[in-house]
């Protein structure tokens, strides 16, 4: 008998050690696509417009409108056999058919800082609420549709009307 407890107790520290190590892996997987998605999308950004972006990703994952984790996030898009197709995706690194490389390891490590206050829960109040955003030098068809928050940057920042 004591056996047999003795082992549904180490059963149940298992599932238990699982569990949460399933949850650090998670967050880093979340850390790390938030610290990518920053690097590709505004490594050419100062701070704030790091932050900027870091913000925008954030008010996805907390909104009911888009997917629950930041990788979901910004991995989300068209897939076609388990790719994503080009330039049909939510953030455009992710499909814009260049490798996801990391070459500026100066930028990364400032990515690295500005996701990790993003995960903290720091936020730039000025684009609090923004769901969207895009470059400057473009000019994407669904911008019409939003209502402008402003410009941080080389980015210009949305919500939904």
């Amino acid at each position: 008998m004591k056996e047999i407890i003795s082992l549904i107790i180490m059963l149940l520290i298992i599932k238990v050690c699982a569990t949460a190590l399933s949850k650090i892996a998670l967050a880093e997987d979340n850390e790390q696509c938030l610290v990518e998605a920053i690097y590709f999308e505004a490594r050419g950004e100062d701070f704030v417009g790091q932050l900027a972006v870091g913000t925008v990703i954030m008010e996805r994952v907390e909104s009911s409108k888009f997917p629950s984790t930041v990788c979901k996030v910004v991995k989300s898009g068209r897939y076609w056999k388990g790719n994503p197709v080009r330039n049909k995706c939510a953030f455009s690194y992710w499909c814009d058919g260049k490798s996801e490389k990391i070459k500026d390891y100066m930028a990364h490590d400032d990515a690295i800082q500005t996701a990790l206050l993003v995960l903290q829960g720091v936020r730039l109040h000025q684009v609090l609420g923004s769901t969207y955003y895009h470059a400057s030098y473009v000019r994407p068809s669904w911008a019409r549709k939003m209502k402008r928050v402003g410009i941080v940057g080389r980015h210009i920042f949305y919500k939904e009307k």
